[in-house]
């Protein structure tokens, strides 16, 4: 199963991390498997993906009633007191890999509550907090891009904190992230510290943004006959190319002078991280959002089904460089239609952090009720 997914990580230089951390993951062996047979480098979780690993489970029983018994029911406390020791043990399995690649790769994500999205200094130290309690190299902490998170970006890698700037749609706002990641390092560098051993990815969310402006294009198709054709065409392309747009502002971010006075000292660029790239559409091929940004020293986070789907029928060519002109110009065609990409943008901001708190206080709820029904004796 591994070498279409070994080729990726090797010839093509794109990481691949599993967009899932759980306890069964952990305790069945399979992420260990999936280090050493498939070459995953990496591990993302957030508060949605612990919320599937913990909902109707068993796995966590022992864990919950080990820290009942220390005196902890706070039930944020109980939630991140079982995520960090998954992520810990997660990152720990991922140590070598880290290592080997000299802190490029090897890492595992954990998110700050995601009701924090809007809060600069909460999010700053409850980022400090829980980089501080896991206690190694190999962690991002999770910042949502939204405009507080911005300053918290900056603060947090001045610190030394290593960070994942999660839920970026807008490539507008990248740049504005890409460029608080340098002045961090730029302000740790002045103070004198260190700046080698600092990591950060950018993670720009991709299949989402086709459901939004597909849905858009749709509507216009029906109420448009006239200009159904051009409409058509951009069906199913909008994802891609703001990814491939994204691509384009990096380069002269991370290979311009300003970056190369930190690079001197060690540093290494913000890495692209392509997240929600499992295919929502059945008309789209189940490896798309996979085979179209495949660009070295990049990232892409997968599920357990689309990394399976792309060891049995994926092509690991570097494929980013193709149709970049097109890309460009999709934006000003879908203006023309009507669809303002930087608008959608901010309404999947806006849908995303609603989600991933939405999904925190269920995940809250159903901890509460698990505590509720241990120290019943249920």
């Amino acid at each position: 199963m591994g070498n279409s997914l070994q080729e990726l990580h090797g010839s093509a230089g794109q990481s691949i991390w599993v967009d899932y951390l759980g306890r069964d993951l952990l305790g069945s062996g399979e992420l260990k498997r999936l280090i050493e047979e498939d070459s995953i480098s990496g591990v993302t979780s957030n508060p949605s993906i612990f919320r599937k690993a913990i909902s109707g489970s068993a796995l966590y029983d022992d864990m919950f009633r080990a820290r009942l018994d220390q005196g902890v029911v706070d039930e944020r406390e109980l939630f991140f007191s079982l995520a960090i020791e998954d992520v810990g043990a997660a990152a720990d399995l991922l140590l070598p890999v880290y290592e080997k690649s000299g802190g490029t790769d090897g890492y595992v994500s954990i998110e700050v509550s995601p009701d924090l999205a809007h809060e600069t200094d909460a999010t700053i130290e409850e980022a400090r907090r829980i980089f501080r309690e896991l206690g190694r190299k190999n962690i991002l902490i999770k910042v949502p891009g939204t405009s507080a998170g911005i300053p918290a970006i900056e603060q947090l890698i001045s610190e030394g904190v290593n960070v994942n700037v999660t839920l970026l749609f807008s490539t507008v706002r990248y740049e504005e992230i890409a460029w608080a990641f340098v002045q961090g390092l730029e302000r740790r560098a002045q103070a004198g510290e260190p700046v080698d051993h600092i990591f950060s990815v950018a993670s720009f969310f991709i299949s989402r943004v086709d459901t939004l402006v597909d849905r858009l294009l749709s509507e216009k198709i029906e109420a448009e006959g006239d200009s159904q054709e051009e409409l058509k065409a951009m069906l199913g392309q909008a994802a891609v190319a703001n990814a491939k747009v994204a691509w384009l502002k990096y380069k002269p971010i991370f290979e311009g002078d300003r970056f190369a006075s930190l690079a001197v000292k060690g540093a290494s660029p913000q890495r692209l991280l392509w997240a929600s790239t499992s295919t929502k559409n059945p008309d789209y091929s189940d490896i798309k959002y996979v085979e179209e940004l495949i660009a070295p020293a990049t990232i892409n986070t997968l599920p357990a089904e689309t990394i399976a789907a792309f060891a049995d029928h994926g092509n690991p060519r570097v494929s980013i460089d193709e149709g970049l002109d097109e890309a460009a110009a999709l934006f000003d065609r879908l203006a023309a239609a009507g669809v303002d990409i930087e608008q959608a943008a901010k309404q999947l901001e806006d849908e995303g952090v609603k989600a991933f708190s939405d999904d925190f206080f269920a995940l809250l709820e159903e901890i509460t009720r698990k505590r509720e029904a241990l120290l019943a004796g249920a």
